[in-house]
């Protein structure tokens, strides 16, 4: 099988690495790409929010499957473009994808499926945001409606912060606070079969004991040792079948990854949000971790032929990831800095360098962007990935940049409580 993956992120060198390593897969091409990505795939100069040029790529290199991995061309229908094509496509249509490119219609979808999520109001104007901010109270909870790569959520006890945040978003989505652990736990499905694939969790502020603004994420780690012995099976009778159901009895069948992120709240499980997508560190620790295709997996979704495949096989090892960020990530990272060390991380055993926001600059390696690559690693148990993950990044130099100390570090101490 011939693969074209989409992007330019940690998540799309995640799955290129994934699928290059999958015996199934002859070629493994990405457009656009990044430095990391181009060790595994042959790399192309598309924009990959232009569909008909994204189709074009695809028919031209003669590739069986093109899996898209950010959110912004789904929600723009690049899937649409390249199945019009003739071309398999794992990713939702424009339609569909609305479950993360508007929280509104995630919410209304959730409402009509019965599915279990924090009560919310959609606010159009300064009063309604004020009124939905009094009758919730601290803390508040105000998202930005659209995309907003990770950065449209705003949690804070300080009320003018909140009314600032939904200020500059246009339509918010101001939710109750839901308290307890959070989970992610992917799904793929070809809108009829959903396979659930092994929950992870991940880091959302920017430094240590949760400290600091929300981020794109920080760091994940994959299995949870702590939740409940049945969380992916409630959650995918009571959320993920229900929404790809709804989905379908309007006429917009899901096709792809539909990410439920998850609070295990002291009143039951909620949903906190829908992503479109593979989530971004969690795909890093998830797939070092999968023993079934990932081709298999993708193409039987973009196919229909998802039932065909059966649930994924899991190592009975543990992952951690460890995001490397810029010097002021995420309000203002620095760019540009030179990368040293990956050649000695390329040693260790178990590890592996994720590129993210890198580039080539007069064949010197350099930060491009806030989050510039991450350190997976697996280990026997998490203790040891952890150790693997940290000597990793320990190796990495870049000037000012910053990473979480403690990702992985409660559930390693047993100190985790669903």
């Amino acid at each position: 099988m011939k693969t074209l993956v989409i992007g330019t992120g940690g998540r799309e060198h995640a799955l290129a690495l994934a699928l290059s390593r999958d015996p199934h897969v002859t070629e493994v091409h990405a457009a656009p790409g990044n430095p990391g990505i181009g060790s595994v795939a042959t790399l192309h100069e598309v924009d990959p929010m232009d569909g008909a040029a994204v189709a074009e790529l695809a028919t031209r290199i003669g590739v069986d499957l093109v899996v898209i991995g950010p959110e912004a061309p789904l929600v723009a229908g690049v899937a649409d473009d390249v199945r019009a094509a003739g071309i398999a496509c794992f990713g939702p249509s424009r339609e569909a994808a609305q479950l993360e490119g508007s929280k509104a219609f995630a919410k209304q979808i959730m409402a009509a499926a019965e599915v279990p999520t924090a009560l919310a109001h959609v606010c159009e104007t300064d009063e309604q945001v004020v009124d939905a901010l009094d009758a919730f109270g601290p803390p508040y909870v105000v998202k930005d409606d659209a995309l907003a790569a990770g950065k449209g959520v705003v949690v804070t006890d300080d009320r003018q912060t909140a009314i600032d945040h939904a200020a500059q978003c246009g339509t918010v989505v101001i939710e109750e606070f839901l308290d307890g652990p959070e989970v992610s736990l992917f799904a793929i499905t070809d809108g009829d079969t959903v396979l659930p694939l092994q929950p992870a969790q991940d880091f959302k502020r920017a430094y240590d004991g949760d400290e600091g603004p929300n981020t794109g994420g920080m760091g994940a780690y994959t299995p949870l040792a702590w939740a409940p012995n049945d969380l992916v099976a409630d959650v995918t009778r009571r959320v993920l079948v229900p929404t790809v159901q709804e989905m379908a009895r309007r006429g917009t069948p899901f096709q792809g990854l539909l990410y439920a992120g998850l609070a295990l709240t002291s009143r039951g499980l909620r949903v906190i949000e829908f992503n479109a997508r593979f989530g971004d560190p969690e795909t890093q620790s998830i797939l070092a971790l999968l023993r079934t295709p990932l081709s298999a997996l993708l193409h039987g979704a973009a196919t229909g032929e998802l039932a065909e495949v059966g649930l994924p096989h899991w190592s009975k090892s543990s992952s951690v990831t460890v995001v490397v960020a810029a010097e002021g990530y995420p309000e203002a990272p620095r760019k540009g800095d030179p990368i040293e060390g990956l050649d000695l991380v390329a040693e260790l055993d178990g590890v592996d360098v994720i590129h993210a926001g890198t580039a080539v600059e007069d064949g010197q390696l350099v930060t491009a962007g806030g989050r510039i690559l991450s350190v997976t690693a697996v280990g026997d148990d998490l203790a040891e990935a952890r150790r693997r993950a940290y000597a990793g990044v320990d190796l990495i130099g870049i000037r000012g940049s910053h990473h979480r100390t403690d990702i992985a570090q409660a559930a390693e101490q047993g100190t985790m409580d669903a």
